[in-house]
């Protein structure tokens, strides 16, 4: 079984599927971190290679693809554009024939913005503090991002809405949203 966990930027896709795929004793994957590593370069160093960004997401579904072959039972945390474009003619290629969920995770813009990370384009953490003038102008970019992806994201099987849950419950609760749409999950589910 493979879990595929969507959200838009900054969301908790990557903290929630590690999580997740613990709970579950399943093996976790980051696309993201994949891509780099599958590429052997930075994901902006990357992007900044290819003519557009459908064609970075282009590149980087063949990492998607072979992470969805893969035997073992795995969460997969993706990007906001998971379920478009190259990605979605992935996952659906697969969904044909493999046990395949996706979960779309969600949460209040406030909540996102608290969470922001910035990145250098070697991948490196940066420690940026934003005033309130940046805090406005990525509130705005937050809620256009929703805006942007949430047809795309609404594909999901599931969405999730982590809104004031406590991180330590989400697991759980995908858990019980996965046993509500199917009903021969494996035993591999608590």
């Amino acid at each position: 079984m493979k879990i595929y966990i969507v959200g838009i930027g900054c969301v908790g896709k990557t903290t929630i599927g590690k999580l997740l795929a613990d709970y579950m004793n399943f093996t976790f994957y980051d696309l993201d971190a994949e891509v780099e590593k599958h590429y052997q370069k930075p994901i902006e160093r990357l992007q900044n290679e290819c003519f557009t960004m459908n064609g970075y997401r282009k590149k980087a579904s063949v990492v998607l693809d072979r992470l969805l072959k893969i035997p073992e039972n795995a969460v997969i945390s993706g990007v906001p554009s998971g379920l478009r474009d190259a990605y979605l003619q992935v996952y659906k290629k697969h969904k044909k024939g493999i046990d395949i969920k996706s979960v779309n995770i969600i949460d209040s813009p406030q909540n996102i913005l608290n969470r922001l990370t910035f990145y250098d384009v070697d991948s490196k953490l940066l420690d940026i503090e934003l005033d309130e003038d940046k805090k406005r102008k990525y509130l705005n970019k937050i809620v256009g991002d929703w805006n942007y992806f949430k047809k795309s994201l609404s594909r999901a099987d599931i969405q999730l809405n982590i809104e004031n849950v406590a991180l330590t419950k989400i697991p759980g609760l995908i858990v019980e949203e996965l046993k509500k749409i199917d009903v021969h999950i494996s035993q591999n589910l608590r």
